[in-house]
This record gives structure tokens, C-alpha cells and sequence, in this order.
């Protein structure tokens, strides 16, 4: 929060810094102000923001920050409600590129990542989505590991500074966890950087899930040495028949002829079209489901598992399902997306709020809707849930061992 104004240094700022000192001071007492009184006995509460694909690059060529003004609208400098979060995940597609990303849409990011006016940069915890990806001839993921580094690798260019993180990352850009009391996020990175039909062709980030079977070992074992702990799995693809859209080939419609055409995603007949709305790939192998198999075979091993990916309407339903499901013991969300250009047929500016109370054993998901195409911006009530946790939260944490990468 900025420090407050007095005669004595208000000649040592520019005109800007001024009025942006006196709007934060405003916008925080606003927030103050409307935020319900608590008493000293009340539990205390963690919220989690999390968002996904802001495709900045899409957006930008329509003179909108995708991502800057839903940082904004959160922290009360836009319109609609601000709100209170302690961190925020990006779920993935930081990129609206067809093709590798560059870097000029790198910096792009980075600048509107300097929107946050009440909260740091490492605040932030992303991974990648299959538009970050590079192609298979370029260094592994450079674009992503340069300009969105959520292990604070490349600090000059990424603005990361792993010090400063409110709640430490462990493990590398690809797979990492982190803790906040006894809830464990573990953060996985799609991997759509390696040829066809897993990766990229020549034009196009093939929609379908990719994994690599590493990823899947750390997640396992990192489950399984957390037994008493609320577990957070977040990759950019939801599961296999989890949540709207994310079923066999439901990512697209049907022509006059009968034949599948773009609707939720691209449709790329070389890139393992089949599951384009879901995590597919297991290395090279289609339709693994491990993930799936795992969960079925241990019901409520996790709580939660966060996704994205499929843009699409607050109420829509496809393959009988919505955004907020429950299947095998576990809680799937897909929070996307913070575009409203990419993917333009079925997109709608969007991110979700999970509150979690110290001492309950659910918590509160809200929608945020960051346009007006179907309200005034601000909170969907229509989508709003509470859903179960296994166990109760916990800012003190409960028994259990992490695994170190």
C-alpha cells in the first residue's frame, strides 16, 4: 500500500505519481469501506485467485490488456468490485500466438504484470499452456522459462525475484509445489513443445493436454507423502470428462457435411483432435489417463483439481457438465479465461475467487466476470458454489512431509 502524501514530499513526485498515489489511497479505503465487519474471533481466511488464459498478444490487437485490467478491476482501479486475494494462479496461454511465442509478446506480459498497484509480482504462481509453448527446434520452453519464470530463474527479464515470494516454490518451471498451511498446490506445465501430433506443427498450438510421464511421477509421489493435507493439482487442461467441454472431440461442431469444424478449439485433424478439450498426452501416448486412472482408483486423494484451457460462458454446459464438478471424491474447476478476442465464438472474460475459512472443511468459489457482454463487471451470482474439502483448513498446517522437487 503507497504511503501517504504530505506537503514536504509532494513536490518530489511527477504530476502522475501524485494522482496515482491519492487514486490508490481512495481505492483502498474503498475496499476497506465495503468489505463486511469482522470482530477479532472471527476465523481467519485465505483466498486464492485464480485465472487463466489471457492471450495478451490476441487481446492487445484490440486495444485491451487482458490481463492488466482484470489485475486492475481486482484491486479496485477499474470498474466493478475490487476484492481481497493473497495470491493469484495463471493457469497458462500468457500467448495469443498461433506459432512460438516472441519476444516482444514476452515483454508484453511482463508490462502488464505491472498493473499490480496492492500486491507483488510474486504473488503471482503460473505455469504453461499449450500457446506458450516453443517449437520443438528452439530451446525447451525458453519463452515461458524467460518471461514468465515462476522459479525466479531469469529475475531481469521476468521481474520474479524467488525471495520475495509470500510462500516459497520448490522444484523447477516444469512441475513445482508450493505450501500455505496444510494446502499443498502442485503446479504442472503443459508440455506441448515437442513435434507432431504432440506438439506443434507449423501454424498452431495443438489444443490437446500434453504431460510428461515425469511430471506425472512427482505428482504421484508428492500426493502420496501428503496424506493430511488438502491437495491442489493445477495444470491448464481439465481431466477426461470433468467439466464443460472436456470430453472425446467435444472441443468442436459438426458441419453441413458432417464434418468437425473449430468451435471451443481449433481443429488440427494432425494434432490429436479427439482431445482437444483435455489433458491427452502422456509423453507420446494418446488418451492415457493416468491422471484419471490414478484419482478412480483413490477417491479423494486430492480436493481439487484447477484447469482451464476451454473458454466458454459462465452457464454453459457441454457433455452434460459445467465449470464446477465433482468426480472421484475430488473437485474439478476450470477457471478460464481472461481473454475476450482469443477464441472468440465461445469466450467470456472470466476468473474464479476460492475462499478457504481456517477450521472448514468447504470453501467458497465465486465468478468474476470482466466484461459487461453479460452483466455489469463484477461477481456472476448464478455460478456461485461452495464446495467440500476432505479435510478442514489450516494456516498452521497438519502432519505430513513435502517433496523438494
Amino acid at each position: 500500500m503507497s504511503e501517504s502524501v504530505t506537503n514536504s514530499n509532494k513536490s518530489d513526485l511527477t504530476r502522475r505519481e501524485f494522482h496515482q498515489t491519492v487514486a490508490l489511497g481512495v481505492a483502498t479505503g474503498l475496499a476497506t469501506a465495503t468489505r463486511p465487519a469482522t470482530s477479532d474471533t472471527s476465523p481467519r481466511q485465505f483466498r486464492l485467485w485464480a485465472t487463466s488464459d489471457a492471450h495478451v498478444g490476441t487481446d492487445l490487437k484490440r486495444d485491451r490488456e487482458s490481463l492488466a485490467e482484470a489485475i486492475r478491476q481486482s484491486e479496485g482501479f477499474g470498474p466493478g468490485p475490487g476484492f481481497d486475494w493473497d495470491i493469484a494462479l495463471h493457469l497458462g496461454d500468457f500467448s495469443g500466438n498461433q506459432g512460438a511465442p516472441k519476444d516482444e509478446e514476452g515483454a508484453e506480459v511482463v508490462r502488464q504484470f505491472r498493473a499490480l498497484q496492492r500486491h507483488r509480482r510474486e504473488q503471482f504462481y503460473c505455469l504453461a499452456g499449450n500457446h506458450d509453448a516453443t517449437f520443438k527446434e528452439e530451446e525447451t520452453q525458453w519463452w515461458f522459462r524467460k518471461w514468465i519464470d515462476p522459479t525466479g530463474e531469469h529475475t531481469a527479464h521476468s521481474g520474479v525475484d524467488p525471495t520475495k515470494r509470500p510462500y516459497p516454490v520448490k522444484g523447477t518451471w516444469e512441475r513445482y509445489h508450493l505450501q500455505v498451511g496444510n494446502l499443498v498446490f502442485a503446479m504442472m506445465s503443459d508440455r506441448n513443445d515437442v513435434g507432431p501430433p504432440v506438439g506443434r506443427g507449423d501454424r498452431g498450438g495443438y489444443p490437446a493436454g500434453a504431460v510428461t510421464s515425469e511430471t506425472f511421477g512427482w505428482w504421484k509421489a508428492l500426493v502420496e507423502e501428503n496424506p493430511d493435507r488438502i491437495i491442489i493439482s493445477a495444470h491448464h487442461h481439465m481431466l477426461k470428462e470433468t467439466t464443460v467441454a472436456s470430453g472425446e472431440w467435444e472441443g468442436f461442431e459438426r458441419d453441413e457435411d458432417g464434418n468437425w469444424k473449430s468451435h471451443y478449439h481449433g481443429y488440427y485433424p494432425q494434432g490429436g483432435p479427439k482431445g482437444a478439450s483435455y489433458l491427452y498426452w502422456l509423453d507420446d501416448q494418446p488418451d492415457a489417463q493416468a491422471f484419471e486412472s490414478y484419482l478412480a482408483a483413490h477417491p479423494g486423494v486430492i480436493d481439487l483439481w484447477l484447469g482451464a484451457h476451454t473458454h466458454t460462458h459462465p452457464d454453459d454446459r457441454k457433455g452434460g457438465r459445467s465449470h464446477i464438478e465433482r468426480k472421484w471424491g475430488v473437485n474439478f474447476a476450470n477457471v478460464a479465461a481472461l481473454s475476450r478476442y482469443h477464441a472468440h465464438k465461445t469466450t467470456l472474460p472470466m476468473s474464479r475467487l476460492f475462499t478457504f475459512t481456517e477450521g472448514s472443511a468447504e470453501v467458497k468459489v465465486q465468478c468474476y466476470l470482466h466484461s459487461d457482454q453479460l452483466q455489469p463487471v463484477g461477481w456472476y451470482a448464478p455460478a456461485e458454489r461452495v464446495i467440500p474439502l476432505g479435510k478442514a483448513f489450516t494456516f498452521d498446517g497438519t502432519p505430513g512431509t513435502t517433496q523438494e522437487t
